[in-house]
């Protein structure tokens, strides 16, 4: 049986699903027409009116976004437009950043050396203060007493000085507070024969000999050109020549006298000889006894002789084991090892060997003796070396030879350039920087024989074996082998001592706060009025006795024979970066000892005001 809904049933869905298409979302949709049927208007397929395009009003163009700046309000200023800045962590001020630090931060001394040294400049200060209070000042400046009823003490260029009036033509000869007589001489002393005019010459002769003569001895104790000058004078006004002109060289002397209708000149040379402390010692006292008119030419002739002659009073033994210490301790301050030390000690027994058994050899042959013995102490040192032994290049090698270091040559140099002395200090500038070469001679030829670069001198370090306590007891063993080596008086000794180790300390406190290259400066600030407080007490050292060991300790001589060294081993680099270190050094050493002798002359002044005058 045939269903007749079926197919009616059926075919309005097909015929629905043919008439109405499927929605596209790209089209629209549209009205299908009917058959049989009035079309009806189809809200769907009512048609949009297209606005038409008004000829007034124009057409929009299309937006595009930009920035747009506010301009500048009328009566306001436009700020300049700065530089966009780099964003950065730091807040608050910009701080600049330096290349280089503070000494003192910067410094690798170990601060138990820095308190050390503080220590003993503190403990020097309030020890001299209490001494000088407790004794009191020399008031004749370390004179011996004069016996009741003379006449007292003058001031050593000062006002009450007897001044010796010698007339030009005939006339007795008088002196201001004294008798008449030779220079004023005490009664009862001889008086020249013949006539006025004869024994005012002869006096004369007398005085200009006693000039030239102590002109010499004071060169050769290496005193400055301008202390030289300014004794010779206050001696000559003393006896009766404030006329005389007195110039200095650290070769020849020159002493002119007005006399007469003439002029009389004496010329002599100068500085051949090498004083030991005790005839240093010895000079100076009489230049100053001089001074002061407490010793008269004739006299003084004769004891200048007896000085100049005289034999030192320990033995060579003793001698060349002061040498010995003096390398010992001279190589601790350089911060040797404990088998530098040992080394430097034999070397420096080596070296007063052969130069006493060369001490009669003529001076004109001193170089070759310089250059032989640094020969003779650089093979066996470089041989260590080359064998692989743990030896330093520096200390054992630097301390035999101090004797032949021109550190107190170089720096008296630069303080006769600082005083305007400039051909003295041209020479012996040039004297000491020839040393220098012969030293780096005689270093550099034993290193090419045994083939260890000389450009290496001063380049190893095997530490210090004592710590920060090694330097201060190399200063102390030093200062007991010069004492004994350069026959020093005993009572010189604490003196030299004090006066080494507030050295040593002002260069460890100066290396600290202004750096290495100027620390001497401290030092020698330091040293010079301490010293000059030693010569003004009673039977105390004269300042140079105290003073000239004070050089090695301030090494500049070292430095210097490791810049001249390492030029001849061709390391240019280390050879001028140490040449100038020494140069620089030189110079602050002689600018620290100007301040020191200001310094301390305010103080002599107030102290003891007899003290004698080192400038």
């Amino acid at each position: 049986m045939t269903l007749p809904w079926a197919v009616e049933d059926v075919e309005p869905a097909e015929a629905l699903e043919a008439a109405t298409p499927s929605p596209s979302p790209s089209s629209s949709p549209e009205a299908t027409p009917t058959s049989g049927a009035t079309e009806a208007p189809s809200p769907d397929a009512t048609p949009v009116p297209t606005p038409e395009a008004d000829p007034l009003t124009p057409a929009p163009a299309p937006q595009v976004t930009a920035e747009v700046t506010p301009g500048p309000t009328p009566g306001e200023v436009q700020p300049t437009p700065l530089p966009e800045p780099t964003p950065t962590a730091t807040t608050g001020a910009l701080v600049p950043t330096w290349p280089s630090r503070p000494a003192v931060v910067e410094s690798t001394v170990p601060w138990g050396m820095v308190v050390a040294a503080a220590l003993v400049l503190v403990l020097a200060a309030v020890g001299l203060a209490w001494w000088w209070r407790r004794n009191g000042a020399a008031s004749d400046g370390g004179q011996p007493e004069r016996a009741a009823g003379a006449p007292p003490a003058p001031r050593p260029g000062g006002d009450d000085a007897p001044t010796l009036t010698l007339p030009v033509t005939g006339g007795t000869v008088a002196t201001d507070g004294g008798p008449s007589g030779e220079a004023g001489a005490a009664p009862g002393t001889p008086q020249d024969e013949g006539s006025p005019a004869e024994a005012l010459s002869a006096r004369a002769d007398v005085t200009v000999r006693f000039l030239v003569r102590l002109g010499e001895a004071m060169i050769d104790t290496g005193s400055p050109i301008v202390q030289v000058n300014s004794t010779l004078q206050r001696v000559a006004a003393v006896n009766g020549l404030p006329e005389a002109a007195v110039v200095t060289f650290p070769t020849a002397l020159v002493v002119s006298v007005p006399q007469h209708d003439t002029v009389q000149t004496a010329v002599s040379t100068a500085g051949s000889r090498v004083l030991r402390l005790d005839q240093v010692a010895d000079v100076l006292d009489l230049a100053h006894a001089a001074s002061r008119g407490d010793v008269r030419p004739r006299e003084g002739l004769e004891t200048l002789t007896a000085i100049v002659l005289s034999s030192p009073s320990s033995s060579t033994v003793r001698r060349a084991a002061g040498y010995v210490g003096v390398a010992a301790g001279l190589s601790l301050v350089l911060g040797g090892g404990w088998l530098d030390v040992p080394v430097a000690a034999v070397l420096g027994g080596l070296v007063a060997a052969v130069t006493t058994l060369t001490r009669r050899v003529p001076s004109v042959y001193q170089g070759l003796l310089v250059a032989l013995c640094a020969f003779v102490v650089a093979v066996p040192v470089l041989l260590l070396v080359r064998t692989g032994w743990q030896v330093g290049l520096l200390a054992p090698l630097v301390a035999p030879l101090v004797t032949f270091l021109p550190g107190a040559l170089l720096t008296t140099g630069v303080i006769d350039l600082a005083t305007r002395q400039m051909i003295a200090g041209s020479a012996r500038l040039a004297a000491g920087v020839m040393q220098l070469v012969l030293l780096a001679l005689g270093i550099t030829a034993a290193a090419g024989l045994v083939g260890v670069p000389a450009a290496q001198v001063g380049q190893v370090d095997t530490g210090q074996p004592l710590g920060w306590a090694g330097p201060w007891v190399g200063v102390l063993v030093y200062a007991v082998g010069v004492v004994l080596h350069n026959d020093a008086h005993r009572g010189a000794l604490p003196w030299i001592t004090l006066v080494l180790l507030v050295a040593y300390a002002g260069q460890v406190v100066g290396g600290v706060l202004l750096g290495a290259v100027v620390s001497s400066f401290v030092g020698a600030l330091a040293m010079t009025p301490v010293a000059m407080l030693a010569a003004a007490r009673r039977g105390g050292p004269p300042f140079l006795v105290t003073f000239l060991p004070g050089f090695w300790v301030l090494v500049p001589g070292a430095l210097g024979l490791v810049g001249v060294t390492s030029a001849l081993g061709r390391s240019t680099d280390q050879a001028i970066a140490t040449i100038v270190t020494t140069g620089v050094s030189m110079v602050a050493i002689s600018l620290g000892v100007l301040a020191g002798l200001a310094l301390g002359r305010g103080v002599q002044r107030r102290l003891a005001p007899d003290a004698p005058r080192i400038l």
